[in-house]
């Protein structure tokens, strides 16, 4: 992967890893402050404490991460 490039992972069971230190921004294009150069975790089950950020409650919940799976 080049530094420029950016990469969006889907784990298995968990949040989605964005890495290259890409921006992140709220809904009102407000910018989230992230480790720069960091790999950062948004959040997939909604459950969360520290959206968009996963704080790993996924693993204390009964969530189906099969529920995001995209069909085909």
């Amino acid at each position: 992967m080049s530094d420029s490039e950016i990469r969006i992972s889907c784990t298995p069971t968990g949040p989605y890893k964005v890495e290259a230190g890409t921006p992140l921004y709220d809904h009102e294009g407000n910018p989230i402050e992230t480790r720069d150069g960091k790999a950062f975790f948004l959040c997939r089950c909604g459950a969360s404490t520290n959206k968009p950020f996963c704080d790993g409650t996924h693993n204390k919940i009964e969530w189906d991460p099969t529920l995001a799976e995209r069909d085909g």
